[in-house]
Parts: C-alpha cells; structure tokens; sequence
C-alpha cells in the first residue's frame, strides 16, 4: 500500500464524518421544504404512510450520496495540490 494511501485514511475518516453531518443537515432543511414537518419520518412510525416513509428515505439517502461525492473528492483533489499525488 502506498504511504499516500495511508496517510490519507485519517483525513478521509474526518471527512466522511464531517460530510455525514452536512448532509444530515442538508436533509433536515430539504425536509423542513419538503415535508412541511420538522422531523422526518421513522420507519417505524405507525401514524406515517408507506409513501412519505419512503420518500424520506431516498431523499436523505441521495443527498446523502451527493455530499459525501463532493466532500470526498475535494479532499482527494485537495490532497493532490498539497502533496502532488492521488490518494485512491
């Protein structure tokens, strides 16, 4: 394994809890838009319907998705400015 690799699991570790909580974020907003209900629904929720479980779901699950990308790839580019090499 290359030591670039090594050195960047620490810096990835943070970045993927950081673009966790982003996201988290990202989806409380979108739903607060969207649902016009402050908390998202839980699958386990008996008093939501089938349909805005899942709803909810995809919507967290692709905002998820699409910040964690971009928080990924700016630290890989990021890291290439800084040290010359790709970490993947």
């Amino acid at each position: 394994m290359k030591a670039s690799k090594i050195a960047y699991k620490p810096v990835g570790l943070a970045l993927g809890a950081t673009s966790g909580m982003i996201a988290g974020a990202a989806f409380k907003q979108a739903w607060k838009m969207i649902g016009h209900d402050d908390d998202a629904p839980d699958a386990t929720d008996e008093h939501r319907t089938w349909q805005e479980v899942l709803i909810a779901a995809a919507l967290q699950g692709a905002i998820y998705a699409v910040v964690k990308a971009a928080v990924d790839r700016a630290g890989a580019a990021t890291t290439r400015r800084l040290t010359g090499t790709w970490p993947g």
